[in-house]
């Protein structure tokens, strides 16, 4: 069987370095990023088994990015600090932790902590594949290929609109975030991102009006909903 695929976010890229060489040699694929926008915004393009943080991160700090992460996924979470204070450590598991380990930290270690989480979680390789394609009323929606169907119409996404609209589909009828959607997406949350995601809402909304029972409503100053209505 496969082994995962885990999100590593270091800005210390000598321990990441080692840390992406242990856990390649280990049979996982590794994706390394240098801070938690960065971090944040590859959780949202590519599927984890598992996310290895730093706590001290620059742009976004390992309990920010945890946070942010709890909003719309369980994925299990690893952290790595420099601190053994135990405060840093309930900080920790109420940002949403499966496991802490401080530094310095050997191979060993590492490797069998994320060995018995993943054997607790058993993530299901075959449903990541089917979170990819998603049914909105009319329309069905494949992120994989950015293609959005519906009876007599068909519309190739470009990738920010797929992302919007995927992170919307994986959460219907709540609201999502503002900034957790620009710094998912965009990897920043400034003005003119802002004003971006405002643009491509208002394209997603009008690909969605063949169907009255869909809506992407604005909840002023939080973030935007897919509302979604069953047929009946």
């Amino acid at each position: 069987m496969a082994k995962a695929t885990v999100l590593l976010v270091e800005d210390d890229l000598s321990l990441g370095f080692v840390v992406q060489d242990n856990l390649k040699e280990a049979g996982y694929e590794v994706h390394l990023c240098k801070d938690g926008k960065e971090g944040l915004k590859y959780f949202n393009e590519n599927s984890y088994d598992l996310c290895v943080l730093d706590v001290m991160l620059p742009r976004k700090d390992g309990f920010e990015l945890a946070r942010d992460i709890r909003k719309i996924s369980d994925v299990p979470i690893v952290f790595l600090t420099a601190k053994g204070m135990m405060d840093d450590k309930v900080t920790g598991f109420k940002a949403g932790a499966d496991d802490y380990i401080t530094k310095p930290f050997g191979k060993e270690e590492l490797l069998l902590r994320i060995e018995a989480i993943l054997k607790r979680t058993k993530g299901n390789e075959e449903q990541k594949e089917r979170k990819q394609l998603y049914q909105l009323g009319k329309y069905t929606f494949s992120y994989d290929d950015f293609e959005l169907r519906a009876e007599g119409f068909e519309k190739i996404l470009t990738r920010k609109e797929a992302e919007v609209l995927k992170l919307l589909c994986e959460h219907p009828n709540k609201v999502i975030e503002r900034e957790l959607l620009t710094n998912m997406v965009w990897g920043d949350d400034n003005y003119f991102v802002g004003r971006s995601l405002d643009v491509f809402i208002s394209k997603l909304r009008k690909y969605l009006s063949l169907d009255d029972r869909l809506k992407i409503t604005n909840i002023h100053g939080i973030g935007f909903k897919l509302e979604t209505e069953s047929a009946d």
